[in-house]
Formats: structure tokens, sequence, C-alpha cells
């Protein structure tokens, strides 16, 4: 979730009233979204719309849509997984004059810009902060399977969607050929389902779960026919499969293990970036610490701004140097944002962000080189 603007306003005790502006970026941020959005709130956003023009014709020509931004008050909300879109009914409230009280739909997709006003309360408040922390989580993939059956699902925040089920015959009673042959047909269709899924969904990552060996068996076939896919896939160990399955996949912090790898091996190859061009001197595209960074923001050169988490952790109280500079570096990551540059935050837990640290806890990979004396670039 992209929070854009926040006008929050306390309004009496633990009532906080006011307009947030935001861009949904996944299924989940919809998911969010159906829980914050509530009947009676005002909901604005860019639709398009047959605007009817004053013509002296009987039969007016049929008019094209525009693009207007309208006000509805919000009357439903629905979250619709599988078309990836919410839906809010309401009457219009805020518009043109010809709009004004008729009833429109709310189309939200990732990527749709929209504004909420409404009394908010404080659970709402942190599901977006929550939602908004969430951004960088990878899509994972679980492929629950056994002796002659697969079930497949994605994991989501509100839970795991199942993607596709497949189911042959055991093999029992047929002699080693065919229990093989039958055995090579079930391992192409599953991965055959697990490809077109990852494609589809542009997932992140796979994790291969189920009792026995049969899991290390489809391991093996799918090293063999997609070494690429292989590299980012995972196995696990679980008594069943299908939705039992999933969750015991969940409960053992396997999907999260496979994020704090992705999260990882993303910094290291960063920092490597880093380190490769601070090392190329004056042909190098990178700068570190604050001031050669605000440098070249100023240009609007930075491609990807590198920022350690605890420059943007809440200094304790009295450590006002701290906290300025906390807010001037947060300051810095929404203008780097505004010029279409990416903003990876480091954990210290890890590291490369201790790497990081030790370079000032920013930097910058660049798109152009900028000169370090402020007056040229090259």
């Amino acid at each position: 979730m992209k929070v854009l603007k926040k006008k929050v306003k306390e309004r009496g005790e633990k009532r906080k009233s006011g307009e947030v502006s935001l861009i949904p970026e996944s299924l989940d941020d919809l998911w969010h979204l159906k829980h914050v959005i509530e009947a009676g709130d005002l909901v604005y956003s860019l639709t398009h719309r047959r605007i009817e023009e004053a013509t002296d014709k009987i039969r007016p020509d049929k008019t094209e849509k525009k693009p207007v931004r309208l006000g509805i008050r919000a009357e439903s909300v629905e979250f619709h997984k599988f078309s990836r879109r919410l839906r809010i009914k309401g009457v219009i409230e805020r518009g043109l004059d010809t709009e004004l009280g008729s009833y429109h739909t709310f189309n939200i997709e990732p990527g749709t810009e929209l504004s909420i006003v409404k009394t908010w309360k404080e659970h709402q408040l942190k599901r977006l902060r929550e939602a908004e922390k969430a951004v960088a989580s990878p899509d994972v993939i679980v492929v629950t399977i056994e002796e002659g059956e697969a079930v497949a699902g994605i994991v989501r925040e509100y839970g795991v969607d199942e993607l596709f089920s497949i189911r042959y015959g055991s093999g029992k009673g047929m002699d080693k050929g065919k229990r093989e042959g039958s055995k090579k047909d079930f391992f192409s269709d599953v991965l055959n389902q697990l490809k077109n899924s990852f494609l589809s969904l542009a997932a992140e990552a796979v994790i291969i779960a189920g009792p026995g060996f049969v899991k290390n068996d489809f391991f093996s076939f799918l090293k063999e026919k997609d070494a690429k896919l292989a590299k980012i896939t995972r196995m696990e160990q679980t008594s069943s499969i299908g939705m039992s399955g999933f969750l015991e996949v969940l409960k053992r912090g396997a999907v999260e293990r496979l994020k704090r790898e992705e999260r990882l091996t993303r910094e290291v190859r960063l920092l490597d970036r880093l380190m490769e061009e601070i090392s190329k001197e004056k042909d190098g595209k990178a700068v570190y610490g604050k001031e050669e960074v605000k440098n070249a923001l100023r240009y609007g050169a930075i491609e990807t701004l590198l920022v350690s988490d605890e420059k943007l952790m809440l200094p304790r109280i009295r450590e006002e140097e701290k906290e300025k500079e906390r807010i001037e570096i947060e300051s810095m990551l929404k203008d780097v944002e505004r010029s279409r540059g990416n903003v990876v935050v480091f954990s210290t837990e890890f590291e490369p962000g201790k790497r990081l640290n030790g370079l000032g806890g920013i930097a910058a990979i660049l798109r152009f080189r900028v000169s370090a004396k402020n007056s040229a670039i090259f």
C-alpha cells in the first residue's frame, strides 16, 4: 500500500477525522481496504462517465466516456479476489452538477488512486500502516504434493488462495514401467500448472511440501526441467496436503524464512552493486553519506536509495539532532519516490545493513554520474 497523503485530526476522545489518499498495490491491499471502508464514508477516485452535452438533435450522438473525479457516499463494499478488484457502490455527492444524486460504482484495482474521508478508528489507521510496511513481501506459491495428488495455493495476508488441484490414480496394481510413466505425466502436469500460475501471478518464490519422498522426487524433476525456477524453490515436510498442509507450512514459519532469505538476497545484490560502482572512482555511479546523497537528489540522479533502518528509528527523548536527521532523511525518501526512484530500507539485523551503516547508513545507486563539487553532471 502506498499512502500519498494523510490529513487526519483529533475530534474528541479516541476519534479522528480526515482524508487519506492512497494507492493499493496488490490483492492484499484491496482486502485491507475492504475492512477499512465502511457504509457512509466519502470515497473519491477517477472514473469514466458519459457526459451529455446540449444539442438540438432529437437523438444526440453517443458520447464517449471521459475521465471524471467523483466523490461517492459508500453504501456497499465488495472484495472480488478472482477478478482482483474492490467494488464500492454509492450515491455521487461530489462531481459535475448533472451527476449528483445518481448511483455509481468504483472498480478499484491495484494501481488505482483513491481518497477516503471518514471518522477513523485507530485499528483502521493501524491496518493501513501495517499494509504500507508489507509492500515488499514477495508472493509465495505453496505446492503440497503426495502420490498421485497435488494441491497448490498462493499465500495472502488473509489466508491461502487455492490455485489448482490435480489428482491421478495411485498406480497400485500397475507394473513398474506404467507406474513410472504415470508418475512422469503427473509431475509434468503439476509443473505446467505451477509455471502458468507463477508467471500469471508474478510470484517470486515456491515452497514444495508434503509427506514422504514424493516432494523430493518432484523437486528433482523440477531441477531437471526448469533449473531457474528450482533456484527459488524450497522444500518443507508436512503430514498432509491441501489446506491442512498449507496451514502446517505457515505454522512452521517456512514462508517467513523464505521472505527473509529473499530480502537478504536482494540486499546483498544491491550492496555488491553499490560497492562495485564506488570502486570505479571517477566513473562510478554511486554516492554515500547524507550530503553526497542530497547533492545527487538535487539533480534527480538517484535510481535506488539505500538506507539503514536505524536512520528511520525514533530516537530517545532529548536526542534532538537524531530526530532532526530522521525527519530530513524521511523527506529525502519521499523526494526520491516522487522522482520515480526506488527506496530500499536495509535491516541492521543482517550483514548488508551493518555494512551500509559503515558507509554512514545512507547511499545511492545513480542513473548518471554527478560531480562531487555540486557544479556539473556527467
